[in-house]
């Protein structure tokens, strides 16, 4: 029993070795880009693999490709929506192949959250807040049986667009520290 806490201790603190950069590193070329590099990526779903794998054995191999594939599925499909984009779809799958399958949904949770803060945030920023809760509103109605879902064009002006990888990063850091430490 007192191995697999030393483990479980090891694997978190590699784990935030790499991370806590990475936020850093992501969130620094998101808000000043609005593009994650997949040199970064690449890099975050290697060392998803190779951590748990060093780990968990094939077992844990298998649950970090399992976390980077349903990490994957849950934003693709709010990319498929125009609320995401491919460099956060991206970002998070690699992030679902750190915190394994078990932990893809409460982390998914957090960064919905942390991203809920940004957004409130970035609207009050902007002065968009009506113009955004219309375009919730109008989400939510699209999601009825009968009514088309509303596809939102990407603004030019990134004042009015959400740095997602901020979101995904740092809530990728409190939810491991909530629920793995």
């Amino acid at each position: 029993m007192q191995l697999s806490k030393t483990m479980s201790a090891s694997f978190i603190i590699i784990t935030l070795t790499f991370l806590v950069p990475l936020a850093f590193v992501v969130s620094y070329y998101d808000v000043r880009y609005r593009r994650i590099p997949n040199p970064f990526v690449l890099a975050t779903l290697a060392t998803g693999i190779l951590l748990n794998a060093v780990f968990g054995g094939v077992n844990g191999a298998l649950a970090s490709l399992g976390g980077c594939a349903l990490a994957f599925g849950l934003m693709f499909m709010l990319h498929v929506f125009g609320a995401m984009g491919a460099g956060d779809v991206k970002l998070f799958a690699a992030i679902g192949s750190v915190v394994g399958t078990s932990l893809v949904l409460p982390t998914f949770f957090v960064i919905v959250l942390t991203g809920a803060v940004l957004a409130f945030v970035s609207m009050l920023r902007a002065g968009t807040v009506r113009s955004t809760l219309q375009n919730v509103l109008m989400i939510l109605v699209g999601m009825m049986p009968g009514w088309k879902m509303p596809r939102f064009t990407v603004p030019v002006d990134r004042r009015y667009t959400i740095p997602y990888g901020v979101a995904i990063t740092f809530g990728s850091l409190i939810s491991l520290l909530l629920f793995h430490a």
